[in-house]
């Protein structure tokens, strides 16, 4: 059994591949058809099988949101491997008042730290909010990590602005690691990729990179070894997969870029390449 490299992250040993849930959840950046394939499809045995995978690889952590099918997967895998899952949530939450009750940020803190979260990071859609470009800073920031640490979380923030980092980096944030967006396609990125490189490059804390195979429109070979070779060792990478084969070679894969060897793996067969073999 390969053990998956690790880093530290707010005093917490953390696996640097962690496990994306919007293929679990049916968020497929692509269509509503796709969509719905992926919540037709998947279940709580399907995903329980993918999260097998990778905890007996050793990535042991997941980032999203505590939804009952997902959390029913994972108790499913941490009993069959007999090792426990770190929760990476990604809370959204009313940011003005009026808002649903439901979605009050202490009620949503409350939630997470319920089911077992480690880190608690508000959502891009809250953070991004937040940045202040004429200023320079993230507004409030600071209440809301205050909330998550009084909940007994690590706090972080989870953006796709390019700013978002260095000016936590600059305030001073109470923050312990970033989520930020990062792929060679510069899908979804707002800035060119090679600036997102040096931002990654240059931040204060450990970087969850999410979104390496620019939700399925990069081969995994070309996505991961972009990503794996332009981040720090401290820096870690978010990847989805829809089935345990998936996971097993994206896993593969990334093992062998991390220990500078050429991928070796089963290619695709079709008519067309039947030349090349």
């Amino acid at each position: 059994m390969d053990t998956f490299p690790r880093t530290m992250v707010g005093g917490v040993s953390m696996p640097r591949m962690i496990i994306g849930t919007n293929w679990f959840r049916g968020y497929s950046h692509t269509s509503a058809a796709k969509d719905r394939f992926i919540k037709d499809y998947q279940s709580v045995d399907r995903v329980a099988d993918i999260v097998t995978v990778f905890l007996e690889h050793g990535v042991d952590a997941i980032m999203g949101m505590p939804d009952p099918a997902t959390e029913d997967a994972c108790k499913i895998a941490e009993d069959r491997i007999g090792r426990g899952i770190i929760r990476v949530w990604t809370p959204s939450f009313n940011l003005l008042p009026g808002g649903s009750p439901d979605q009050e940020p202490e009620r949503m803190f409350d939630i997470c730290a319920q089911k077992g979260g480690t880190f608690c990071l508000p959502h891009q859609c809250v953070t991004d909010a937040l940045v202040d470009r004429r200023a320079g800073v993230i507004r409030d920031l600071d209440l809301y990590t205050r909330m998550i640490r009084e909940r007994g979380m690590i706090p972080g923030l989870s953006t796709h602005m390019p700013e978002s980092v260095p000016y936590a980096d600059k305030q001073g944030a109470d923050v312990e690691t970033y989520i930020q967006i990062y792929n060679a396609a510069g899908f979804l990125m707002q800035v060119e990729v090679d600036w997102v490189m040096r931002i990654i490059q240059s931040a204060q804390k450990p970087v969850m990179t999410i979104k390496p195979l620019a939700a399925g429109r990069l081969m995994p070979i070309v996505g991961l070894a972009y990503v794996w070779n332009t981040i720090r060792p401290i820096d870690m990478v978010t990847v989805g997969t829809t089935t345990a084969d998936e996971a097993r070679e994206l896993i593969d894969v990334s093992l062998d870029l991390l220990s500078h060897q050429a991928p070796d793996f089963e290619l695709q067969t079709t008519r067309s390449k039947k030349s090349l073999n």
